[in-house]
């Protein structure tokens, strides 16, 4: 019997190999000469479609089971199972969203390795580019570059239709902080959300992330120190670690920020302790806590479920209120760094240190912004140290 077919009682089976892997695929009628002669011609068809690189799986065997096991859309269901344990779920809620939104309903169904890059490039330039934001449309291939890496992990001569696929960012917006004049009306401005207002002044004059405000307990708190310490954040209900090793830290709080939490004392330091599962650095490991939260939505009486429910509640409407030029609330993080940069007199790994990076060049990077009206007089000092 000629290689490439075998018969398994009365019925024929065919077999090759395709992508490193040993196939076998039944093909229809009993083991009667002229059907074993039909298999010996398509044995031949499937092996020189192989060598030239125009086999297609489904075209010889519409209704296989490798089929199915070979869609892409099986390969995303397979990192995204991946992906569920490596990330916090507010990280895979966005890895998840982009995947199904954008992904799998123009890929998922098709043959991984009948995806073409040039289709691909067709879908980058005229469906995502067009709607989403270059940084979006990065992420989006990135991901589906490493659905295809995993199919490769499996399909070793396979090739990836993302290879050569790149987007172009523009250039980041500069960091924009609010001035000293700015501070000063948003914090002058009168509000009936008390605490809120607190907890911008905090922001402000200590400047953590927006997660970590609003996750702050008064467990973390020494106010007879200054200080407090930032162990954990809060993102979309979900309660983590620090977003590094690094940003757990403890910090020493400017006078504005420790005025800030002095007036918190009086709304929530006897507040009732609720328990909360803090998830560890390993996105796995659940700890419970019982914390009194520093700051409380004013209207619910409870702590802060989401930085957007800060956005949306209070900050963008006290703005307005202040007739300050409307930025985001992580930009009090910004300007609290910009601030103590403007002093001309902070060592850098101070503010890294207090800010929880690895190193000064993130300082610069992100919030180096020099503001004019808030600085010394530098030509005054430059005319005095050069005796002009």
């Amino acid at each position: 019997m000629a290689d490439g077919i075998e018969v398994r009682g009365n019925s024929v089976r065919v077999y090759f190999r395709y992508q490193g892997e040993l196939c076998r695929e039944a093909i229809p009628g009993d083991a009667t000469p002229e059907n074993l002669q039909n298999a010996e011609r398509l044995v031949g068809i499937i092996n020189y479609e192989i060598k030239a690189g125009t086999f297609s799986y489904a075209r010889h065997f519409p209704d296989s089971p490798r089929l199915k096991a070979n869609t892409l859309g099986h390969y995303i269901d397979l990192w995204l199972e991946i992906k569920r344990n490596e990330l916090a779920p507010s990280g895979f809620r966005t890895y998840k969203s982009k995947a199904e939104t954008h992904i799998r309903p123009m890929w998922g169904h098709r043959q991984a390795d009948q995806i073409d890059h040039l289709d691909l490039q067709a879908w980058v330039q005229k469906v995502l580019m067009p709607k989403l934001h270059n940084k979006t449309v990065r992420e989006i291939v990135s991901y589906l570059r490493q659905v295809y890496t995993l199919y490769r992990t499996r399909n070793k001569s396979a090739h990836d239709p993302t290879e050569g696929i790149s987007i172009r960012l523009p250039d980041a917006d500069e960091v924009d902080p609010f001035t000293r004049e700015e501070i000063k009306a948003i914090l002058s401005t009168a509000s009936p959300r008390i605490q809120e207002l607190n907890l911008a002044r905090f922001m402000l004059w200590a400047g953590p992330r927006v997660s970590e405000a609003i996750s702050l307990a008064w467990e973390d708190v020494d106010l007879k120190a200054g200080t407090v310490r930032f162990r954990r954040s809060q993102v979309r209900g979900d309660y983590k670690v620090t977003k590094t090793r690094r940003s757990t830290r403890e910090v020493r709080l400017l006078q504005p920020a420790l005025e800030a939490l002095k007036a918190q004392v009086v709304h929530t330091e006897k507040a009732k302790p609720v328990e909360v599962e803090v998830l560890d650095r390993d996105n796995k490991t659940k700890k419970q806590q019982r914390l009194r939260f520093v700051f409380h939505c004013t209207t619910t009486s409870a702590a802060h479920t989401s930085s957007d429910m800060l956005l949306k509640g209070f900050w963008r409407h006290h703005l307005a209120n202040a007739e300050v030029r409307y930025r985001g609330p992580n930009n009090c993080r910004h300007t609290y760094a910009s601030q103590l940069l403007s002093t001309g007199a902070v060592p850098l790994d101070w503010i890294a240190d207090q800010m929880g990076h690895t190193s000064t060049a993130m300082i610069w990077r992100h919030y180096g912004k020099w503001i004019n009206q808030d600085g010394p007089d530098m030509i005054g000092i430059l005319e005095h140290a050069l005796k002009l």
